[in-house]
């Protein structure tokens, strides 16, 4: 039996169509994603809810992926310190190949289900932390046999894919299934599929960030101040929240390192 990311698309003669038409078509298949990710929304709770109980106490968030799977995972990862300050090597995001592979595909790497595991012992990955494989086709040998060995050594497991009833799904405490159906190019699931994983990456990634304390109201107050656009931001935050000139909120934002402690700061609640 076919899988559903493997199953023919429902478009035919793609080379026959106009570009117009091709992209009209696209978007059409790109309008079921969202729809797909609110079903699983029931199966995302419960995995967002052990990972916020497990960083609280000092737990990681793990992610293992091959392919677009594991370039999305390694995307999300990255993004955790700048945007809410958490410290690097709280989200740790790993692909089959290693960091070559992030630009340049590995042949086979993502066949070996005991590369991961190796992988995971290098971050000392224990029942503290929390692992989730990501894969669309549910079979890649790689995540499989990460989450399998993560959850003989007691780590907690979700998964992230789109089909049902995979093998990677039975070996996840938590799965998340998203089924987008076939893809507009045939088996292609860098589109639809890795839609979807990045569209619940994001939920999860967000909603722990906000749960573990990193935004205030609907701002990222601890975000890393890179660039000039982020100390711009972080300076028109203060502005708001204090109800102080650009200047004034330039300089707290300048001696405190950060929008919160800036403003902890001005409102007599600065963290010893």
């Amino acid at each position: 039996m076919v899988s559903t990311t493997e199953s023919s698309s429902h478009y035919d003669h793609l080379e026959d169509m106009s570009i117009h038409d091709l992209l009209v078509n696209i978007n059409r298949e790109d309008m079921t994603v969202p729809a797909a990710v609110q079903r699983a929304i029931p199966q995302i709770t419960p995995l967002v809810e052990v990972i916020v109980s497990k960083m609280k106490e000092g737990g990681r968030l793990f992610y293992i992926g091959a392919g677009t799977s594991g370039r999305l995972g390694i995307v999300d990862a990255s993004e955790i310190p700048p945007t809410y300050g958490m410290p690097h090597g709280r989200v740790i995001g790993l692909m089959a190949g290693g960091d070559v592979a992030i630009r340049k595909a590995v042949e086979h790497a993502e066949d070996d289900e005991h590369q991961a595991w190796l992988d995971l012992q290098a971050f000392d990955i224990g029942p503290g932390d929390v692992l989730i494989g990501i894969a669309a086709s549910g079979r890649t040998p790689y995540v499989i046999g990460g989450l399998r060995t993560a959850r003989e050594h007691g780590i907690t497991t979700g998964c992230i894919t789109c089909n049902e009833n995979t093998e990677l799904a039975r070996h996840a405490d938590y799965p998340i299934e998203v089924i987008v159906g076939p893809e507009f190019v045939t088996g292609s699931t860098r589109m639809k599929a890795g839609t979807a994983q990045k569209l619940v990456l994001n939920m999860i990634s967000t909603a722990t960030m906000v749960k573990l304390g990193r935004v205030k109201g609907n701002k990222m107050v601890d975000m890393m101040l890179s660039n000039n656009k982020l100390i711009d931001r972080g300076t028109r935050m203060i502005m708001n929240e204090l109800g102080v000139d650009q200047l004034e909120a330039a300089r707290l934002l300048k001696e405190y390192g950060s929008v919160r402690l800036a403003v902890e700061s001005r409102l007599g609640h600065a963290r010893h």
